[in-house]
């Protein structure tokens, strides 16, 4: 018997597909994709977006929590 093979999608960057200059802060529908129900910031690994828009994601996530676009936790 052969191992069974799982095909796995390699996971994009979809900041870096549609060539996003700026991530808004202010777009809080978007970056409500980034967020877990708890409200923790999903990792690379889960999301597929490249270190450099993670870290600008990030950031954006965190502005938008502080002046209260996000919520720190969902309810």
């Amino acid at each position: 018997m052969q191992p069974s093979r799982r095909f796995h999608r390699r996971k994009f960057c979809k900041f870096c597909a549609d060539n996003v200059a700026f991530i808004d802060y202010k777009d809080t529908r978007n970056l409500r994709n980034y967020v877990t129900e708890k409200g923790k910031i999903m990792s690379r690994r889960m999301t597929g977006t490249c270190s450099k828009h993670q870290r600008v994601l990030t950031l954006a996530i965190k502005r938008a929590r502080n002046i209260a676009l996000l919520s720190f936790i969902e309810k």
